[in-house]
């Protein structure tokens, strides 16, 4: 019977609600496995209370924790994590051969599973930090690729205590009294938080919740970092993105509609320039870490044409800390200080009249068409234009469901690896991030497969530059190589790799924003040529010593192939050493040499170059220090 118990042991729990830990975070719990539930109770096996209860079917992984030196402040010093929904739930053995059992029969339960993760965190979430990767996003993807299987399929299962010579299980303990909670206070959900929708969603499955922008909803679960449980007003519960909410009140300005999160100093003047409205206005981030600018639009600064100003929005050092932009006028938040210059001018070349800022924008897309999708039904999608063939295959615009445009990749017969490029895409799919293209889907029942993506309007990055070859100035150039920068930051940030980015695999939409796309992809080709260097597909002018010697790939290989970008975006198109073959650039390269300095690439700029083209790998910066270099330089713009 699925209520029978399959293990029973009194084990310690530490709490998941404190936000610190200590020695009254450990509780002593009777833990009690069964074929469908993880329960654990307070007090003996005879006389004891329900506390909380894990349905093993939304279990994602069951793992030991690699303690790492961490102090555990109880008697039991074998840790063991069960991930499950946007929870992690820390068990604590006595021995590691019981903390052994407990893992392996909770794995043979899950095997199953559609929502088991392909990487998890080896070490703890404490103190706001993963101790294994230093991310402090809770819900951060995993650094560690996880073994479903662990030992099961090496040795057999030690038998459950009590059943060797029975053969039977333990007596079921006594169900639980009648309209009992199935959390208390110690397991409670976080308290709900009131968000308000920034775009409008229709919900296309059961599952979704429609938003309506500007209303408010009360987030009652974060299930996972790009999807939110949400309720509506009328008490209605589904899944709404987590990039379309943001919380309300005065210290989140997500949720106004002048602020642009992901906007460079470029995109702003673009869409600053595109409504032309005297007083046009964004907000959005600035080069230093924490602070930010206000972008104005005016048309009667004096100079006859209309032009746009760069503010600084500045800290006062006392505390309480207040924000200004002049001097005299100090603010206690951001929001306050807008609405008063939205009034007064005060210094500003003219008052902010008009907010750009998201109505200026399309709605992001969203990581997936809804929350756990990633099979797509094929019949759901309408096939339009041919865009282009790529490596995989044809690529041609698309419709899912009539409505939403996406781009629809067939993959060609042998082109690659399917069955292992599957199972990574659901990880690819949680990959979401204003600079990559977003992968909502694969169809992978029929051949041919097919990739459902973001479709990107303006195409390919390299033709996109090529085609307009002596129209860009050194800034516009320069904000193209922020936006893969600071995608590839996000990528660096999860532990993925790229292993060919180049400005080919780059994509441009309609806005003018650059996103990183086919991040991944490489590993699943089944081309020799392409992925042996001595092939001449081989991206040898993108690739470091290390890569073309050694096939050694890391995210400090990607900085390498991102500096040959960045020439290629400076020099509008041209091929990286265009008159040397493969091997001559390995010789080249092996000797020292490097590519020339491109006539609009600045000292600085081209200085950011050769710091991505450093021989050894640790010698060159992270994808977090480009972005904040190339930032900095846009700046200086102002």
């Amino acid at each position: 019977m699925n209520s029978e118990p399959i293990l029973e042991e009194v084990l310690i729990k530490r709490s998941q609600q404190k936000k610190r830990t200590s020695p009254l975070n450990y509780k002593e719990r009777l833990f009690v496995l069964t074929k469908t539930k993880l329960t654990y109770y307070e007090g003996s096996p005879e006389k004891k209370t329900k506390k909380g209860s894990v349905d093993l079917q939304k279990v994602k992984c069951v793992e030991i924790v690699k303690n790492g030196g961490t102090l555990i402040p109880c008697q039991n010093k074998y840790p063991f994590q069960v991930v499950y929904d946007s929870s992690t739930l820390y068990i604590f053995a006595p021995t590691n051969e019981r903390r052994s059992v407990w893992v392996q029969y909770m794995k043979e339960e899950i095997k199953q599973n559609p929502s088991v993760v392909a990487k998890f965190h080896p070490q703890f979430w404490q103190e706001g930090v993963w101790l294994c990767c230093r991310q402090v996003e809770k819900l951060a993807l995993g650094c560690e690729e996880y073994n479903l299987f662990g030992d099961i399929s090496r040795k057999p299962l030690p038998p459950i205590p009590g059943n060797e010579k029975t053969g039977k299980g333990r007596r079921p303990p006594p169900p639980p009294p009648p309209e009992e909670k199935e959390e208390e206070e110690e397991n409670q959900e976080e308290d709900a938080k009131v968000f308000v929708a920034l775009y409008d969603f229709d919900g296309m499955e059961a599952q979704d919740l429609t938003l309506v922008k500007g209303e408010e909803y009360v987030i009652v679960e974060k299930s996972d970092v790009n999807w939110y449980k949400a309720r509506n007003k009328y008490g209605e519960e589904g899944y709404v993105p987590s990039n379309y909410v943001a919380e309300k009140g005065l210290g989140h300005i997500d949720q106004y509609v002048w602020y642009c999160k992901n906007v460079n100093r470029n995109q702003a003047e673009q869409l600053l320039r595109k409504e032309d409205k005297e007083g046009g206005f964004v907000v959005r981030i600035s080069s230093s870490p924490g602070a930010f600018t206000v972008s104005l639009y005016t048309k009667s600064a004096g100079e006859g044409v209309p032009s746009i100003r760069h503010y600084r929005i500045k800290e006062t050092q006392a505390t309480p800390k207040q924000y200004y932009l002049a001097e005299k006028h100090h603010f206690s938040s951001i929001p306050e200080l807008i609405e008063y210059h939205q009034h007064n001018a005060a210094g500003l070349v003219a008052r902010l009249r008009y907010p750009v800022g998201k109505s200026g924008m399309a709605a992001p897309p969203t990581a997936g068409f809804s929350y756990e999708k990633w099979e797509i039904n094929p019949s759901e999608l309408t096939f339009m234009k041919e865009l282009g063939s790529g490596q995989y295959g044809v690529v041609r615009l698309g419709k899912w469901r009539a409505q939403h445009k996406v781009a629809i990749k067939a993959i060609r017969e042998g082109a690659m690896s399917e069955e292992d490029f599957i199972e990574e895409a659901k990880v690819m799919m949680r990959l979401s991030h204003p600079k990559l293209v977003q992968l909502y889907g694969v169809c992978s029942q029929k051949r041919p497969i097919y990739i459902v993506t973001e479709f990107m309007e303006l195409g390919c990055l390299l033709n996109y530059i090529r085609q307009r070859r002596g129209s860009f100035g050194t800034e516009t150039l320069l904000g193209i190589t922020q936006d893969v920068s600071e995608g590839m930051q996000y990528l660096e940030s999860n532990r993925f790799i790229h292993r060919d980015l180049a400005a080919r695999n780059c994509l441009v939409n309609d806005s003018l924003v650059v996103k990183v796309s086919d991040f991944g992809m490489a590993r699943y080709v089944l081309d020799d040529q392409y992925t042996s260097s001595g092939g001449i597909k081989f991206p040898v002018k993108w690739s470091p010593p290390e890569v073309y010697n050694y096939c050694k790939y890391s995210s400090k290989s990607d900085v390498w192939s991102f500096g040959v970008l960045m020439w290629e975006v400076f020099t509008e198109g041209r091929m990286p050493f265009e008159k040397n073959a493969n091997h001559e650039v390995v010789m080249m390269v092996s000797q020292g040499h490097r590519l020339y300095r491109p006539k609009k690439a600045t000292a600085n700029i081209y200085e950011i170059m050769q710091l991505c083209w450093f021989e050894k790998p640790e010698d060159r910066p992270a994808f977090a220090q480009i972005t904040v270099l190339i930032r900095e330089l846009l700046e200086e713009w102002s």
